[in-house]
């Protein structure tokens, strides 16, 4: 794949390939308007896979996910050597550790627009040190970027509360979703269809007229997981005919407890789908009720697509969550660590059907006014622009036709 002269290259990086699957569809919306889109992460299938579907030239850059000083210098340097090699009008940053080693190599290399993406606040949930080491990478990272994205309201909130980077720095484009969603077709249940989620349940063993709680995330104590486990005890014995989908990573880091881990492997009625699930949507199907009792997000993405799928949520009062529910509307947030508050919660759709529809109806109602896909993207094409005309006082004529995006 050769890159063309006349195009302006923006480099994603990220330290994991699996969040690249967040830009699905954006690279062909800013080829057409001039930009080449490509991403950086460590080496792997989703990497490989990721470049095959949307078209896009990808590097691979050992990195890990956690802060190691002598790890991290390494990974600069490798980055500053592609980068004064392939020479972006743009370095696109995510993620704590994409942002600190993007940020630094861009700067070195001398990248005229250094953006780096806030998808969450990990400090929030920390120790001690580690809060320290992330407090700081996080103020040196702000220092660098030309901008700071933040995928909600209420992570900018905070991270101003945590004097990161200057408030003029820091932005929320549209709803604040890095790539909005596709609820047209991909998350639209009209199109994925009653049938999809007969044959989920078909091949996860599930009745067809059980009930089915679903969680879909990392697997790990910082999702509220273990609350989500003590809460399932009571549930299952309240509700025989409730069956639990859990869909998504077991990581070694923040891990659950083994304990728990095995009393829900050892259930008949709970679903385990260990690893990153590409076609989510046909699990959406076989769902009544999804739940995220997270302790912290950016922006609770599987809430949105839960969302546009028809689906009631419970989630935690939580950064990301409260921008993702509005409570009482679309779903019912409650306090975190709160198993007992999230039964409560859970135990309240399982006993009103209507309740389910209403929320789940207002849920896709919102999700398609507010999270367009096509306005996300032209919100952050339009930033692009503004930095860029910033730097250079002028962009191309591709660019500037670029429609201003939508004030909420």
């Amino acid at each position: 794949m050769h890159h063309d002269p006349s195009t302006l290259r923006v480099v994603h990086i990220t330290n994991t390939a699996m969040f690249l699957n967040h830009f699905r569809g954006q690279p062909e919306f800013f080829r057409k308007h001039g930009f080449e889109f490509e991403a950086v992460s460590p080496a792997g299938d989703d990497l490989v896979e990721f470049g095959r579907r949307e078209g896009v030239q990808v590097y691979a850059v050992g990195m890990t996910r956690t802060i190691t000083p002598l790890h991290d210098l390494a990974t600069v340097y490798q980055l500053w050597r592609l980068l004064r090699r392939l020479r972006p009008t743009i370095v696109h940053a995510h993620t704590p550790k994409g942002g600190i080693v993007g940020m630094t190599a861009a700067w070195l290399s001398g990248v005229p627009v250094r953006i780096y993406h806030l998808h969450g606040l990990p400090r929030m949930t920390a120790g001690r040190v580690y809060k320290r080491l992330l407090q700081w990478s996080g103020q040196l990272t702000g220092r660098l970027a030309h901008r700071v994205l933040c995928v909600s309201d209420s992570v900018r909130r905070a991270a101003l509360d945590q004097r990161l980077f200057p408030a003029d720095k820091a932005r929320v484009l549209a709803r604040g979703s890095i790539n909005g969603l596709d609820s047209a077709i991909r998350f639209n249940p009209a199109l994925v269809g009653r049938e999809a989620g007969a044959r989920m349940r078909e091949a996860l063993g599930i009745p067809l007229n059980a009930r089915v709680l679903g969680y879909i995330g990392r697997v790990v104590l910082d999702k509220g997981v273990v609350e989500l486990a003590v809460a399932w005890r009571d549930l299952r014995q309240s509700y025989p005919d409730l069956h639990l989908i859990i869909a998504g990573p077991f990581e070694p880091e923040d891990s659950i407890p083994g304990a728990i881990q095995a009393e829900l492997a050892g259930d008949p009625r709970v679903h385990l789908i260990a690893g990153w699930v590409d076609d989510i949507p046909p699990y959406y199907a076989a769902m009544d009720l999804l739940t995220l009792p997270s302790y912290r997000e950016g922006l609770g993405y599987v809430l949105l697509e839960a969302a546009a799928m028809g689906l009631p949520v419970v989630a935690t009062a939580v950064t990301g969550c409260v921008d993702a529910v509005e409570d009482g509307v679309t779903g019912t947030l409650v306090p975190s660590h709160d198993a007992p508050a999230l039964t409560k919660a859970i135990v309240a759709y399982m006993d009103n059907p209507r309740l389910c529809q209403e929320h789940g109806r207002a849920g896709r109602e919102r999700i398609v006014r507010e999270f367009d896909q096509q306005e996300a993207w032209e919100a952050l094409l339009w930033e692009y622009r503004e930095l860029l005309a910033n730097q250079f006082g002028s962009v191309s004529a591709e660019v500037a036709h670029v429609k201003p995006p939508r004030a909420f």
